[in-house]
Order: C-alpha cells, then structure tokens, then sequence
C-alpha cells in the first residue's frame, strides 16, 4: 500500500531480503535504499519494477541537520528526485550525486559525525585538563564546532581563509594549528575517509 519503501536491513543481509521481497513492489513505487556499500545495480536486480534511489545519511538528522548524499536509479524521474530531495530537506540537507561518489561521501557525512565527536571529545578533554568541569567543556567544544560549521556554510568561505582569519601571528590558535601538524592530524583525518571508502566497496 505504500507509496514509498525504506530498505534499512543490514548490507549483509540485502540478498536474502530482496530474493524474498523484490519481486512485490510496484512500478508506481519508490525504494529508497539506505544500506552502505549497496549498488544500485545489485538493488535493480531484484527489484524489477518500481523507481530504486541510494542514500547515503546521517545521524544529525535526528536533530534536523542531516546530510544526505542521493543516487537516482535507471527508473527515476525527475518527480522522483524531487520526492525524495524533498524528504531529506525536511532533516537537512541532500545532495543528488553519480553513485561512484556516494562511497567517497560515506567517509564524510554517513562516517564523518563519528569523527566529529571523537574531536570534540577530544577538544573538551584538553580543557578538562586544566580544571574545566567536564559537563562545560563538553558543551562548548560542541557549540565551537556547531559555530565554525555554520561559518562555513552561511559566509561560503574556504575552510582555509576562515582558519587563517582566527590565527593572529604569533598566537596562540597558530601553535595550536602547528602541534596539529606536527602530530599528522590532517593526514589522519584524510586516513580516516580512505578507511570508509575502502570498507564501503567491500560491502555487499
């Protein structure tokens, strides 16, 4: 009866639910996959009729600031993308891509909020060190990297050209800026996104 299916059964499990299930949907149907690492073209082979979309989300969208990458499949229209861009501006933010990008995205926005609590976590126990109570350090390492994202977004300034304007010569944002290169912070951060990269074509 619906007009819209969610497939978000584990990866692992996509060919025992499709071998059962793809043959019932409708071609006035649309399923929208959201399992990581599954292709379009494995979804079409057992779903024979109705519209397939990919997306990749996120778990921001709890909290109405998601971001989600879209791949359309051969039987999408234009009403399609509009449906379904439709639902994920709702929570946030989507973005309608090639599917050979939806892995590179995974890294960032389907694996990136993982990596963004580690930070601040990580931020917040740096302040904790010196004597601030755990609960405000929490609180404003979160409102810092909450702040510096919306910079990004609202000035559509280069990540670059915001850092350098908080780095004064001979501050004290300056050296923290050079320990983080000195400890190979981008290169892990990059590490990190080839790491989920790699494990998303590996899965089926």
């Amino acid at each position: 009866w619906a007009d819209i299916v969610f497939l978000s059964v584990r990866p692992q499990d996509a060919r025992e639910t499709l071998s059962k299930a793809g043959m019932l949907f409708r071609s006035d149907q649309t399923v929208i996959s959201i399992m990581g690492g599954v292709k379009l073209s494995f979804l079409e082979e057992y779903i024979k009729n109705a519209a397939v979309v990919r997306v990749m989300p996120n778990t921001p969208m709890l909290v109405m600031e998601g971001a989600a990458g879209i791949a359309l499949g051969a039987r999408c229209t234009s009403q399609t993308e509009e449906l379904v861009t439709s639902i994920f501006n709702v929570i946030g933010s989507s973005y309608v891509l090639p599917e050979s990008l939806i892995d590179p995205l995974t890294g960032i926005s389907g694996c990136g909020p993982a990596f963004a609590y580690l930070f601040i976590e990580a931020l917040a126990d740096g302040g904790v060190k010196y004597g601030l109570p755990r609960k405000t350090a929490y609180a404003m390492a979160a409102q810092t990297v909450l702040g510096s994202a919306k910079m990004i977004l609202e000035t559509g300034k280069h990540p670059g050209q915001l850092k350098d304007e908080v780095c004064s010569p001979g501050g004290t944002t300056i050296a923290g800026v050079s320990a983080l290169e000195e400890f190979g912070f981008r290169n892990a951060v990059i590490k990190a996104a080839d790491a989920c990269y790699e494990k998303s074509q590996k899965m089926k």
